[in-house]
């Protein structure tokens, strides 16, 4: 496990790179973090990080991470310095660089919309009116769901899904063969032609 905020600031590097940095706000964070921690539970079926999630009232928040850039409030967060990435191990970067790959160019408000539109923080919010305040946590296993969603969402968004498809579709209709494709060969098929 790594600490969400050497997640935050890769993501905060990361922006620096790609020239957006006047959009990496402490909400952008937020989210990010939210789904890092949701597609590494689905993957690895064990946290990013140790530090809880909690369905705040504009979204998902990691209460560190949220405290140690609060006093930028709504404004561009500085740009860490390299050496605190150095504890990153390289799966973990490669990673996060896939998180930042597809939610990255998103504007934090579209972010935090897409937050409140799915059920961990939902659910976790209890019914609570929009406005109510809440530090009750996202459970684990509910963001491990929504990592699977979201996996699937990225794996179908890569330029390489249709085509593998419709070669799949083209050659089992064109196989005699009465062997039927198993459960979760396709995936497996597919991530070896990702890999």
């Amino acid at each position: 496990m790594i600490d969400c905020l050497i997640a935050a600031r890769y993501f905060i590097m990361r922006a620096y790179e790609d020239g957006i940095e006047a959009e990496m706000t402490n909400m952008k964070v937020q989210k990010l973090l939210y789904y890092a921690q949701s597609i590494h539970l689905a993957l690895y079926n064990e946290p990013l990080f140790d530090e809880e999630i909690q369905a705040w009232r504009y979204g998902p928040v990691c209460p560190p991470a949220y405290r140690f850039y609060s006093e930028f409030e709504a404004k561009q967060l500085p740009i860490p310095g390299k050496e605190s990435l150095s504890q990153l191990p390289i799966e973990k970067k490669e990673l996060l660089e896939e998180i930042w790959g597809y939610f990255g160019g998103y504007h934090a408000y579209r972010l935090s919309d897409m937050t409140h539109g799915e059920f961990p923080w939902k659910k976790a919010r209890k019914n609570l009116p929009p406005e109510a305040s809440s530090t009750e946590a996202i459970l684990l296993n509910d963001m491990k769901a929504l990592g699977y969603q979201k996996l699937d969402l990225i794996e179908r968004d890569n330029p390489v899904y249709e085509q593998a498809m419709s070669k799949v579709l083209k050659d089992t209709l064109a196989s005699e063969s009465s062997n039927r494709i198993g459960k979760g060969e396709v995936r497996d098929w597919l991530n070896s032609l990702l890999d």
